[in-house]
């Protein structure tokens, strides 16, 4: 059996490995700080400052939030899927920010008639028959409580 103790690897300069492992874990003392000069840009401090976290916007609150974009440009109608000067009834307006029937598009019709019937009660069995039947500021109070209920739900 041949053990091989040559490599062909690439020498390490030390004092760039021992700079990285301080950035990646940087020692509480503090460095001496060398004499600034008048044009010297000011130094990078070896941590950087915690980020907030990210919150991703789920499938279905990204569905409510740009269906409710369509209505707030094109505009909300009543008794119709799509207008003929472009205006839309919630479920069209769905419907095109889903832009297929997929599981967001579910959810998110599923979510907004839950919350209609929390709204104006239990008898509404579909969007299109509650959306026909109150006015555009009802219609929106539904639309943003939905959109709420999702971002707290997280999907």
């Amino acid at each position: 059996m041949n053990t091989r103790t040559k490599t062909d690897f690439t020498p390490v300069d030390q004092d760039l490995y021992a700079k990285a492992f301080q950035l990646l874990d940087p020692d509480p003392a503090p460095e001496p700080a060398a004499p600034a000069a008048s044009a010297a840009p000011a130094p990078v401090p070896s941590v950087l400052p915690a980020a907030p976290p990210v919150r991703l916007t789920g499938p279905v609150e990204k569905t409510l939030t740009d269906a409710l974009a369509i209505l707030d440009t094109h505009g909300w109608a009543r008794f119709t899927l799509v207008h003929p000067e472009g205006a839309r009834c919630s479920i069209g307006a769905l419907r095109a920010a889903a832009g297929a029937r997929n599981a967001a598009y579910c959810d998110a019709g599923n979510l907004l008639l839950d919350e209609a019937r929390r709204q104006h009660g239990k008898k509404w069995e579909t969007i299109p028959s509650w959306n026909d039947s109150h006015t555009g500021a009802q219609v929106r109070s539904v639309w943003e409580a939905a959109i709420r209920r999702a971002h707290h739900m997280n999907i």
